[in-house]
């Protein structure tokens, strides 16, 4: 792979950009602004339009800063939003109110089959509706990332109910994400939904894109990415990305020197 020759970059988020829930670090922040004068970038994650606002959008310095390369997919890609002045969207797969209530009927149901060993205490709701998805967070939306690492830091616990919801649901996608949430969406709309829909708005083929997430192994919440055949990059978590943000940027300079 010639990454000199990929014109979008696509990232997921949590464990990949950031912590989980976490904003994005100044040097993190400061390597996006320096590879969107160069690259068109997306982001696509489980979480909401809200937590791009807060963990990506307000951590950018300062300046001018390219966000016309910019785009951003929440929800797993059943969204995208381009800067066009302002943050427009473009689309949305938004779920129907009966839609939503089945999904919340099997869910509850999923958690008490498996015996669900709910947390003393959480923070702040553990079955969110985010309009296109709907997330179920063990800990709460709002846990500090040291608890929800401790809860079932090998997914065991999450994989057991992913498993008993694709079951119940079997019109849906059922993803294990960040450090404690399951991300439910329509089938086929998940984060190769996105890449295809990010191909059909730049009319732009898959050999010229990238995507670097930390979860590409089946039943994670970046693998649907895999299974599009665009090239991708498997990370341990933000230090390994940004030590390729860094190498890339580097090449940058180099070819134009």
């Amino acid at each position: 792979m010639n990454f000199q020759e990929k014109d979008l970059l696509i990232f997921d988020l949590d464990g990949t950009l950031s912590p989980s829930k976490c904003p994005i670090e100044a040097g993190m922040a400061e390597l996006l602004v320096n590879i969107l004068a160069y690259k068109k970038v997306a982001i696509i994650s489980g979480s909401s339009y809200s937590v791009f606002e807060t963990n990506i959008l307000s951590k950018l310095p300062d300046g001018n800063v390219n966000l016309t390369n910019l785009f951003l997919l929440p929800t797993s890609g059943t969204r995208l939003l381009a800067w066009k002045g302002l943050w427009c969207e473009e689309y949305a797969e938004h779920l129907s109110p009966s839609e939503k209530q089945s999904v919340m009927i099997a869910l509850n149901q999923a958690l008490i089959e498996t015996a669900h060993d709910a947390p003393f205490r959480t923070y702040g709701p553990v079955i969110e509706d985010r309009g296109s998805q709907i997330t179920f967070s063990a800990n709460g939306q709002n846990a500090p990332l040291e608890i929800k690492q401790t809860w079932d830091p090998d997914g065991k616990k999450r994989i057991r109910i992913a498993e008993t919801l694709r079951a119940r649901l079997p019109n849906f996608d059922i993803r294990v994400g960040g450090t404690n949430s399951i991300d439910i969406t329509r089938r086929g709309v998940n984060k190769a939904y996105g890449i295809r829909k990010l191909e059909e708005y730049f009319k732009m083929s898959l050999d010229k894109m990238l995507f670097v997430g930390d979860k590409l192994e089946f039943g994670g919440n970046d693998y649907p990415a895999r299974t599009t055949g665009v090239d991708c990059i498997q990370v341990s978590g933000p230090e390994e990305t940004t030590r390729l943000l860094a190498n890339w940027l580097n090449e940058i300079k180099i070819s134009k020197s």
